[in-house]
């Protein structure tokens, strides 16, 4: 009657039979890249320069020395005229026209990498899972041997032979 009830245990899946019918990973960070143009490279490009703290200072420096030194200067030496400032407001405005479109192409492109990483980490999850799953079929496998063991002994996991 032991002998039966350890034979009619099932085993799981292999270690080998696991890895055998697992996919291979993908390299999404390559082929987002391959999947780029030339266009959507400048604009993330663009994006990672535009988006820095380095560039804000580089704007916030212009802005000083433009605005100063119309307002500080003898008027001869002024090529933009205090409290109207034309000319900053035309450039100002021309870097913002041009930069807010080209870094929202940025951020789209980069919105797509970043799903195609999502959709990999999904993957990557489901197989760690269904590895899991097969790690806790053996660790119930093994269970299962050891109470049959004790049953054949004629003793109870709760009071084992000494």
């Amino acid at each position: 009657m032991h002998s039966t009830t350890i034979e009619r245990i099932k085993p799981p899946i292999s270690l080998a039979e696991l890895k055998r019918q697992r996919r291979p990973l993908r390299d999404v960070n390559g082929e987002a890249d391959k999947s780029l143009s030339t266009l959507d490279r400048l604009a993330c490009w663009t994006t990672d320069r535009v988006g820095t703290m380095g560039f804000f200072l580089i704007v916030l420096s212009w802005t000083v020395i433009w605005l100063g030194w119309n307002l500080l200067v003898p008027r001869p030496l002024q090529f933009d005229p205090p409290m109207a400032f034309v000319f900053w407001l035309f450039i100002s405005n021309l870097i913002q026209l041009l930069l807010m479109p080209l870094i929202m192409v940025g951020q789209n492109v980069q919105a797509r990498h970043s799903e195609l990483r999502a959709d990999n980490d999904l993957e990557v999850n489901v197989m760690a899972e269904a590895e899991v799953e097969v790690i806790l079929q053996h660790l119930e496998y093994q269970n299962e041997l050891l109470v049959a063991m004790f049953e054949r002994l004629g003793a109870s996991p709760a009071n084992p032979v000494r």
